[in-house]
């Protein structure tokens, strides 16, 4: 069966968002830093939602580990992640325009990497990278708008995460507590609410809806 036109897919997603809000997702341009549990499924919801450009970042290859959270599949095993979740988005989103790069991220090339997002997404697993990519983006590009994740470990209920407007243009979504290294690791389900958190972060500065 043929996948849909362009034309129709547009449609349908205007016919669920509106004539307004569909055209400023479609102008959008979004990067996500990190596809783990947070980025992966950061990412496929972005496609969905119908932004139209999406920029993924991950250096790191797809493991066994990463299966029992994260948006890829069996027979990816070993694949890079940037190239796995591009085989997955493009069939989710075949019209979104998807940049994937294989490199690790660090001071020095965010500024040129990141240059054509509208929003960042930070979406790490290790403190100290977190830390690395938020002080960055507020120091050196303080244009951009940045969401971040911190604290989704555990089966803590998931009515503690949220999202919160920490300055003008950085967003924490998380519970900002809880850390693999206290116990229990990471769950599906609460790291896919805390994605979820983030992904609809973007939507809403996207929609030109401002938190609080």
């Amino acid at each position: 069966m043929a996948i849909p036109t362009k034309e129709e897919m547009y449609r349908a997603l205007e016919e669920r968002h509106g004539a307004e809000l569909q055209k400023k997702l479609t102008a959008a341009s979004v990067a996500v830093c990190g596809l783990g549990g947070l980025g992966s499924n950061i990412a496929i919801a972005l496609a969905r939602a119908g932004v139209g450009r999406l920029h993924i970042i991950d250096f790191d290859r797809v493991d066994i580990s990463n299966l029992n959270r994260q948006q890829y599949y069996p027979e990816q095993l070993g694949l890079y992640k940037a190239e796995a979740l591009y085989d997955t988005l493009s069939r989710i989103a075949p019209y979104c325009g998807i940049r994937r790069e294989s490199v690790k991220l660090t001071e020095e090339n965010i500024p040129e990497l990141l240059a054509d997002a509208d929003i960042i997404c930070e979406a790490f697993d290790a403190a100290d990278q977190k830390a690395m990519l938020v002080n960055t983006v507020l120091e050196k590009m303080p244009e951009k708008y940045l969401v971040s994740g911190s604290g989704m470990a555990g089966i803590a209920p998931s009515n503690t995460i949220s999202t919160r407007r920490v300055t003008k243009r950085f967003y924490l979504c998380g519970d900002g507590v809880s850390d693999v290294a206290d116990g229990m690791g990471l769950v599906a389900s609460r790291v896919l609410v805390c994605a979820g958190h983030q992904a609809h972060a973007v939507i809403r500065i996207i929609a030109e809806e401002y938190d609080v």
